[in-house]
């Protein structure tokens, strides 16, 4: 017989063998997933974020179809509306649950902090933090070298070259979290958005004490407490010479914003105030 031929013949055997077994392979481990899964998914962004806490999309897609309550479940990039869908196709009620938006607790600009070193190495945040160096003699300052922005699978997130920080799109950002696992020294906090986009926060992450912090970054907090005495509402506590506003609490009345000694609190998408207007 041919060589070729027999070659054929053989091969062929074997493909059809493999195929054979593959296939009862396949029906004997065929797991029959719920076409509920794939509806929910659709309605997803895809992004795989982690921002729902779970693996992905689809994993979250699985985990409202078999869940009894979608109290602890959340997709942030989603949305109320998309979350209303998603309920409706599995027949629960989705929880309520405020936006948030990523905030950046440092404000260390170039012409606020002194510069002390200039890093060669490759443009990494993790880097810079695991060599404990930085730039700015602040050991709680942003690094600036935007792992968040290249983190980000929105793009909301970009880097400001004149002040060294990253900046938050607001328009783009759904609060997935992605850039607060990225930043190592955790400058980046989730907040919520707030009536109308207005929210108030400490933007400053230096633990340092007053004198020190001050010599670090001019408008470091320097844990005087004044914001502390003048919050009727409980929400801001000094912990670590840093206050912290709970923004559970705060009620954005911003006397702590008119109280802090060195801007360190910021007021953001508020009106301009009147006397504000006049003295410009």
């Amino acid at each position: 017989m041919n060589v070729i031929l027999l070659s054929i013949i053989v091969l062929g055997t074997i493909g059809i063998v493999g195929a054979a077994v593959l296939f009862l392979v396949a029906r004997r481990f065929h797991v029959q997933e719920d076409p509920r899964i794939d509806e929910v998914e659709a309605l997803l962004p895809g992004a795989n974020c982690g921002g729902c806490g779970r693996s992905g999309c689809r994993d979250f897609a699985a985990a409202c179809v078999k869940a009894d309550s979608l109290e602890s479940l959340n997709c942030p990039s989603s949305g109320a509306e998309i979350m209303k869908k998603i309920g409706d196709i599995v027949g629960l009620t989705p929880a309520v649950t405020k936006p948030k938006i990523a905030v950046i607790k440092c404000n260390g600009t170039c012409d606020l902090r002194p510069s002390l070193a200039r890093f060669e190495g490759g443009p990494s945040c993790s880097v810079m933090a695991s060599l404990g160096t930085g730039e700015s003699p602040c050991p709680n300052g942003c690094l600036g070298c935007g792992d968040c922005v290249e983190a980000c699978p929105y793009g909301a997130m970009k880097m400001n070259l004149e002040t060294g920080l990253p900046e938050v799109i607001e328009h783009k950002c759904v609060g997935c979290g992605v850039c607060v696992k990225s930043c190592p020294r955790s400058i980046i906090e989730l907040r919520y958005k707030g009536p109308r986009g207005m929210r108030v926060y400490v933007a400053c992450s230096n633990r340092e004490k007053g004198a020190q912090a001050m010599k670090e970054c001019k408008v470091a907090c320097i844990g005087c407490s004044k914001c502390v005495k003048v919050c009727t509402h409980d929400a801001i506590t000094v912990s670590g010479n840093l206050s912290y506003i709970d923004f559970e609490k705060c009620k954005l009345c911003r006397k702590c914003v008119d109280v802090c000694p060195t801007h360190a609190i910021h007021a953001v998408n508020f009106p301009v105030k009147k006397a504000e207007a006049v003295s410009e």
